[in-house]
C-alpha cells in the first residue's frame, strides 16, 4: 500500500482502536506527533513503532523538534537552544556558527531517529525580521545569505544522522505581524521583495537538495489572490518552476485559524492538494481527517508518492546507544553551551 497524501495527529500516549483502524486508510501517508502524545523516550518509542508496524511501506511519523520554543518532546532529551543563538554567533564568528550549525542539526536529528521519528519540520528558513512574534528567535538571522548558509549546515547534520529536511514556512513568514495560527497575516510586499529577500534561502535550499518544504498560511495580497498553501502560483509557478525545487510541498496544518478563509478543513485540503501540495496535515480533530480522506477519495499521484517515500528515515540507532556514545555526549556539551533561557513551547 503506497503512501498517501494525509498526514494525521492522535489524540494521546497511545492508538485508540479507531485511529488504528484509520491509519490502514490507503490515503493516509502520515502521523505528526506533539506533546501531548509524549510522557517518556520509551513510551514514545513504543508508539512509534507501534505505527510503524501498521503498513508496509511504513507511515511516516513526524514532529516539530526544532528546538527552543518549539520542541515537543523535553524530558530524557538535549534542551535544544533556538536557531537565533547560532544567527548571533554567526555575527562575531561565522565558522564557529557553521560548525555549531552541522552539530545541532545532527544532534536533533540523531535523537529523533533514535526513537524512531522519520523526520522533523526543520529548519526553519524565515527572516527573524523582529516584525512576527510566532517566528521570533525561531529564524537563524534577519540576513538572507546568513539564513541559507547556517540552514544549509544544520541540513547536513540532519543528513549525517539519517533524517531529511524540510524548510519552513515557504514563502516567508518573517514579514507579517499575525500568527497564523490565531489569524490571517497579510503580506503587502511586491513580490520583487520577496524574490530579493526571503525566498532566496528557499531557492538556495532547494539547490542543496533540501527534501520538503511547508507551505505558510499566509496571504500575499499584492501578488496572488490565494494564500500560499492553497496557490497554483506559488506552488506551481514560483516553487517548481522558478525555484526548480523537485522535494515533498506540504501544507501547515489545515485545522489553523489562518486558513479558515478558504472554507471547511476538505475544502482547504482539496483546494491545498489541487494547488500543488503533495501532503497535507490534520493534527487535531479526528472528525476532519474522516472529512478530508472522504473529499480526496479519487485522489492518484504516483509523483507525490515517490517524493513521499523519499523522506522515511534512514539508519537506526537506539536511544540507549546513542547516550552511550562520547560523539553525542561531546555534542550534547556543545550545542548547550550556546543556549540562552528561552520560553517553552507550544503544545
Amino acid at each position: 500500500m503506497a503512501l498517501g497524501p494525509v498526514m494525521m495527529g492522535i489524540a494521546a500516549l497511545r492508538l485508540s482502536g479507531e485511529e488504528r483502524e484509520l491509519l490502514h486508510h490507503p490515503l493516509i501517508g502520515g502521523v505528526i506527533l506533539f506533546s501531548r502524545n509524549y510522557e517518556s523516550p520509551e513510551q514514545v518509542t513504543a508508539l512509534i513503532a507501534d505505527i510503524h508496524k501498521l503498513r508496509t511501506p511504513r507511515l511516516l511519523v513526524a514532529v516539530d523538534h526544532e528546538g527552543g520554543r518549539v520542541q515537543r518532546f523535553r524530558a530524557g532529551f538535549t534542551e535544544l537552544p533556538a536557531v537565533a543563538h547560532l544567527g548571533k554567533r554567526f555575527d562575531s564568528e561565522p565558522k564557529a556558527a557553521r560548525e555549531l550549525a552541522e552539530l545541532s542539526g545532527w544532534l536533533m536529528a540523531i535523537e529523533m531517529r533514535a526513537i524512531g521519528i522519520d523526520f522533523s519540520f526543520a529548519p526553519v528558513l524565515d527572516l527573524g525580521r523582529g516584525i512576527c512574534e510566532v517566528i521570533g528567535d525561531r529564524a537563524f538571522h534577519k540576513d538572507p545569505e546568513v539564513v541559507a548558509d547556517l540552514a544549509h549546515q544544520y541540513m547536513i547534520g540532519m543528513h549525517r544522522a539519517g533524517m531529511a529536511a524540510t524548510g519552513k514556512h515557504y514563502p516567508g513568514h518573517g514579514g507579517v505581524v499575525e500568527d497564523s495560527h490565531l489569524a490571517l497575516p497579510i503580506d503587502r510586499r511586491r513580490y520583487e521583495d520577496l524574490q530579493m529577500e526571503d525566498l532566496m534561502p528557499f531557492e538556495r535550499m532547494a539547490h542543496f537538495g533540501m527534501e520538503a518544504v511547508m507551505v505558510a498560511h499566509v496571504l500575499y495580497e499584492q501578488i496572488d489572490d490565494n494564500l500560499a498553501g492553497f496557490s497554483p502560483f506559488w506552488l506551481q509557478e514560483v516553487l517548481r518552476h522558478r525555484l526548480q525545487f523537485q522535494g515533498v510541498i506540504f501544507s501547515d496544518d489545515l485545522e489553523m485559524e489562518g486558513a479558515n478563509v478558504v472554507g471547511s478543513v476538505a475544502d482547504r485540503a482539496e483546494a491545498a492538494i489541487n494547488a500543488g501540495c503533495d501532503m497535507v496535515l490534520v493534527c487535531r480533530e479526528f472528525d476532519a481527517v474522516v472529512s478530508v480522506l472522504a473529499r480526496l477519495k479519487n485522489w492518484h499521484n504516483p509523483t507525490a508518492q515517490l517524493r513521499l517515500s523519499r523522506l522515511h528515515g534512514k539508519g537506526k540507532v537506539s536511544y540507549e546507544s546513542l547516550r552511550a556514545d562520547p560523539k553525542w555526549k561531546l555534542a550534547v556539551k556543545k550545542v548547550i553551551a550556546y543556549d540562552e533561557p528561552h520560553t517553552l513551547g507550544l503544545l
